[in-house]
Formats: C-alpha cells, sequence, structure tokens
C-alpha cells in the first residue's frame, strides 16, 4: 500500500490484477469538522462490526508531515486496541496537499482492501470543513459526525457538510447544547428544496473508544444500514455505482495529468524558470499553460 501511495508502476500493475476481485466490501465514509470525535466514532464502529463477525478494513487520511511527508497520526497511534486483531487492518495515508479531505491514493487502498476481502471499509477523512465532499464519492454511505457548542448555529450549513451526509451524527451527546444542535439540523433538512431532499437520518450518540458500547453507536450502525437497504438496493443502485465509477475515473484522470506536468515542468527547468519569463513579461501564463499541455 506504501508503493500505491508513491505511486510506483508496480503497485499499479498489481491493482490492475486485483481490481476483478473487488465490489463486495460496503464503504462507510466517516467525515465531520476537526474535534468532532470521528476517531473515537470510528474505533466504536469497528468494535461493533466486530463483535457481528465482519472483517473490518480502515482508511484513515491524515494531515502529511512537513518532514517525512508522510501521515502525521500514524496507525498505531490510534485504535490501538485493535491492532492485535486480524479481521482488522487499519491505514494511513497523508493528504500531501491534495484538497477534498481524501487522499489521492484513497480509492486505490480501497480496491486493495476489497479484494483482501474485508466486507466493511471505513473511510475516515482528514476534518478540514470545507473542502471534505470526496468522501461522498468514494463511499456507500456518508455519515457526518459534528458536536454540540461549535460555537455557530448554522456551522453545518456554512461547511458544506450537510449536503454530502445519509447519516448525521450529533456525537458527545451527553454536553450542554445537544437538544438544540439535533433541532438545528432537523430544521436545517427541512429547509431544503423539494428537489434536493434525501432521507437523512440524525442519530444522537456518545462514541466510547475501543468498545461497542457508546450510546448510539447500535443506533447508528442501524441508520448505516437502512441507508443502504434504501439507497443500494432499488432502482437508483446502477445509477450511483456508475457514478463512484465515474469520480474514480475523474480522480485518476487528474492525477495521472498532474503527473505529466511535473515531469513537462522538470524537463524545462522547474516551474521557478518558467515563472521568470511570465514576470519578464517575455509572455504570458495562459500562453504558457497551453503550451504545457500541447506537449503532453
Amino acid at each position: 500500500m506504501r508503493d500505491l501511495d508513491d505511486r510506483r508502476p508496480d503497485a499499479i500493475a498489481a491493482l490492475k490484477q486485483l481490481f476483478p476481485h473487488t465490489g463486495k466490501a460496503y464503504i462507510v465514509g466517516i467525515t465531520g469538522n476537526p474535534g468532532a470525535g470521528k476517531s473515537t466514532v470510528v474505533d466504536a464502529l469497528i468494535a461493533l462490526y466486530r463483535a457481528a463477525g465482519e472483517r473490518v478494513g480502515v482508511v484513515c487520511v491524515d494531515p502529511t508531515s512537513p518532514f517525512s511527508g508522510g501521515a502525521i497520526l500514524g496507525d498505531r497511534i490510534r485504535m490501538q486496541r485493535h491492532a492485535l486483531d486480524p479481521g482488522v487492518f487499519i491505514r494511513s495515508l497523508a493528504t500531501r496537499g491534495h484538497l477534498g479531505g481524501l487522499s489521492r491514493s484513497t480509492f486505490d487502498v480501497v480496491h486493495v482492501l476489497d479484494a483482501m476481502g474485508f466486507e466493511r471499509i471505513l473511510i475516515e477523512t482528514v476534518g478540514v470543513g470545507q473542502d471534505e465532499v470526496d468522501v461522498m464519492r468514494a463511499a456507500h454511505t456518508t455519515v457526518v459526525v459534528t458536536v454540540p457548542g461549535l460555537g455557530d448555529d448554522i456551522q453545518a450549513i456554512k461547511s458544506g457538510l450537510l449536503e454530502v451526509a445519509d447519516v448525521l451524527v450529533v456525537n458527545k451527546a451527553d454536553r450542554e447544547g445537544a437538544d438544540r444542535t439535533e433541532r438545528d439540523l432537523l430544521h436545517m433538512l427541512d429547509l431544503r428544496a423539494t428537489g434536493e431532499r434525501k432521507e437523512v437520518e440524525v442519530v444522537r450518540a456518545i462514541a466510547t473508544r475501543g468498545t461497542a458500547e457508546g450510546s448510539g453507536i447500535a443506533e447508528l450502525a442501524a441508520a448505516i444500514a437502512a441507508h443502504r437497504a434504501r439507497a443500494w438496493s432499488g432502482a437508483g443502485a446502477a445509477e450511483r455505482a456508475k457514478a463512484r465509477a465515474s469520480a474514480h475515473l475523474a480522480e485518476l484522470l487528474r492525477a495521472l495529468l498532474a503527473d505529466r506536468v511535473a515531469r513537462a515542468l522538470a524537463a524545462r527547468g522547474g516551474l521557478a524558470e518558467i515563472a521568470e519569463t511570465v514576470v519578464d513579461r517575455r509572455t504570458d501564463p495562459w500562453s504558457v499553460a497551453e503550451q504545457l499541455i500541447s506537449s503532453l
């Protein structure tokens, strides 16, 4: 998986061989604002699914270390109670500057876990707020975690996360203001335009790390299962599957183009060298960009 993150050609070749064996796992994305307790919710869901006998793969997308280029929060720092469980595999990925809340390699690692036979795959995003919408394209069900007391009654609207949610979780529901947060979320869902409405369940939870006993975790799992039955068992399932495949293809195209542009820039002495011609007004940035694209 490290080779996939480093975009090694032999790793991509192996991924092509694995792809026919994918398509069986159910993928749940966990996103939300920083400090909402996403890792604790993921940890509790792992315990619940393992108690039910499911094998669980987890992809944690973390900020990039400025020194190593890897994930700042490693696999072994969080969810340590599951480290020795052969039915759980946890992998951290660095964003490496990728916007949208997911690492560039997230789709690829999910395919590997799928081919390995993990029935349930959980993706936890980096928690950067407004750009966390890629998870909606990678997952079958998107869970948005929020908490009381964010200091802004319309934070969910401003963050854009409400639009991607299939299930909303009011975590740390023992805090003051939980009732108000739940009411606000329900009200905001009601305010949506009729054509944009989808059935979104709001669940209150007090997630407890390393156990499935946290209040509301069973209800969260039930809400995920209900969304799966609604969205992925009916007539619209094929269209949703095509939308997910399209998102993956679009991400691959962006990545391949970015690699080719980087090579083209290197062949011309780097971006700084080209920028000098723009600063001196020997050329303009639009022409430079067009020439680079034409040379690919």
